[in-house]
């Protein structure tokens, strides 16, 4: 189980959790890719957002993703890493990719306020639609999917089971 990790979904859905866990118990190096461009640019992924607009943020988001050194990571993406066909291919070739799926209903119940999070999406969508539109993306670039809906505990368990 020497590759790398690439975990995908919503906002909400526990790739940062579930990601920093995994790493420590395989003895990975842990990156989350929000973090990643926040450090970069020196400014939260909202301001990013606010200033640059949400396709702006999602090329910024491909673009540091194709960047990462993938060797003995886990890397936990940001929800619309999947609006990047190269982002993505660059990722399915160093990593197993899991998505972590979650109810919309338990979205909204983990996720207070989708319009402080740097949440890149088109204005008129509502977070309905595109957790319907991101769904298939995620569906359509994941090796593996796991539902993360009881315990943090059980999903790393799973996610590491599925992995051997």
């Amino acid at each position: 189980m020497s590759r790398n990790i690439t975990l995908i979904g919503m906002a909400g859905s526990g790739k940062t959790t579930i990601g920093s866990i995994i790493a420590h118990k395989l003895g990975k190096e842990f990156i989350d890719s929000d973090k990643l461009i926040e450090d970069k640019y020196k400014s939260p992924l909202q301001r990013i957002l606010e200033s640059n607009g949400y396709l702006k943020l999602r090329e910024i988001e491909s673009e540091v993703i194709q960047n990462i050194d993938m060797n003995n990571v886990v890397l936990a993406t940001g929800g619309s890493a999947v609006y990047s066909p190269n982002a993505m291919n660059h990722l399915a070739t160093q990593s197993s990719i899991i998505y972590l799926k979650v109810p919309l209903s338990i979205i909204f119940k983990r996720v207070d306020d989708f319009g402080n999070r740097g949440f890149a999406k088109h204005p008129e969508q509502s977070i309905e639609e595109v957790y319907k539109e991101r769904s298939l993306l995620y569906e359509s670039f994941a090796n593996i999917t796991i539902e993360n809906i009881s315990s943090t505990e059980s999903c790393v368990e799973e996610i590491i089971m599925q992995l051997k």
